[in-house]
């Protein structure tokens, strides 16, 4: 289990379906709802305020959320948080993507099926619209997003979905090899979730 702190009372609410890698760490008033992926190195500190992951989201490795006293970050249901993000007092919307190492500030309100590109800097008490694409630095709306992106972003975010089932059983400490075993020779499965720039090929 995942390095769990209770603050002054606040102990933080795991649902039994859900994975918190055990280098995560859960400070104080934090739930994380059913079905939802916490990667390795993710910090999750609700000592200020309170931090709320709702049913089948994820947020990745090395994110960090939190927000001001008496304030709230919240991912709501299938939401996507992508590697090393930083959310401090915003919330994520519904079935919503946020890119490899963005920035939220306070205030921030992503629509539902909303995207922030990776590396974005989006600004406090910045609305990125329903189904629309923000990104830059400090973060813009460009334009409307496809039923292809939002097909694909919904694809990856099951595949999180999976993958929190899978490491709640088949995650385990383990002491490395010294070499690798002889490849497997069956067949390697076409890959579930691609590139965007893939799966708009297929």
């Amino acid at each position: 289990m995942a390095r769990i702190y209770s603050f002054e009372g606040n102990v933080p609410v795991v649902h039994p379906t859900a994975f918190v890698h055990p280098e995560a760490v859960l400070i104080g008033s934090v739930d994380i709802g059913p079905g939802c992926y916490v990667g390795p190195l993710a910090s999750l500190r609700g000592d200020f305020g309170h931090i709320e992951l709702r049913e089948g989201s994820n947020v990745q490795d090395g994110c960090v959320l939190h927000c001001f006293p008496g304030a709230d970050t919240v991912v709501e249901e299938d939401g996507h948080v992508g590697h090393g993000s930083v959310l401090h007092g915003c919330r994520v919307g519904r079935d919503s993507l946020i890119g490899i190492k963005s920035v939220l500030m306070d205030g921030v309100v992503v629509g539902r099926q909303a995207f922030v590109g990776a590396g974005s800097f989006v600004k406090s008490g910045f609305h990125i619209p329903e189904r629309h694409l923000a990104l830059g630095s400090p973060a813009k709306v460009a334009r409307e997003l496809t039923a292809d992106e939002v097909a694909w972003k919904r694809n990856g975010t099951a595949q999180y979905q999976k993958l929190a089932q899978r490491c709640l059983t088949g995650l385990h400490p383990a002491a490395a090899m010294t070499e690798r075993a002889a490849a497997d020779t069956t067949a390697v499965a076409e890959p579930e979730h691609v590139t965007l720039h893939e799966f708009r090929a297929r």
